[in-house]
């Protein structure tokens, strides 16, 4: 089975809008025979996307550093959960595990996995897909960031087009081909 990784929050964010996005990313990951990877906490985004996923009975590997486990909830509930010694260690089983990258609504570690993923792709460490689910315009800023990075010449067109930018789920997959 494909897996796909979400980079996401162990936040909720403000309203419901953020986890609801959530929970219908996990339901579409399984509805397309997709298994997730994630950081393994209960709580946030990330808890309602792999609360989706198990609740649709589908695939969920958790990767969460020792000195996290208490302070983002580890997921009890599923797949696998791994615990690991480093946050180094966590992002590079998530890769290892994964066959694309999907970055939605979180904070500076759901940024720091997304830059550190195409930075990865930049330097021809991987090919695979990176997405960036732009969902209510929540990374406007960062797309600007990026664009405007491209224009004063420290980054590549072709590196800004590693990450395939999409507004909703539904575009997501009505893109995403793992084949």
């Amino acid at each position: 089975m494909k897996k796909i990784c979400v980079f996401c929050g162990s936040a909720s964010g403000k309203g419901e809008n953020y986890i609801k996005m959530a929970q219908e990313l996990g339901d579409k990951i399984v509805t397309n025979n997709f298994g997730l990877v994630y950081g393994g906490a209960s709580i946030g985004v990330m808890g309602a996307v792999a609360d989706s996923v198990l609740k649709n009975n589908g695939e969920v590997i958790g990767v969460m550093p020792k000195s996290l486990v208490d302070w983002e909830v580890g997921h009890e509930g599923l797949s696998k959960f791994e615990i690991v010694e480093t946050m180094h260690e966590r992002k590079e089983k998530m890769y290892d595990y994964s066959d694309a990258f999907v970055a939605i609504p979180g904070g500076m570690g759901t940024l720091d996995e997304l830059c550190e993923i195409v930075t990865w792709a930049q330097l021809e460490y991987h090919k695979k897909p990176i997405f960036l689910v732009n969902f209510n315009g929540f990374f406007d800023g960062l797309i600007a960031h990026f664009k405007n990075a491209v224009t004063e010449g420290f980054l590549k067109q072709e590196h800004m087009d590693l990450i395939t930018i999409v507004d909703s789920n539904d575009e997501l997959f009505d893109i995403l081909d793992l084949n």
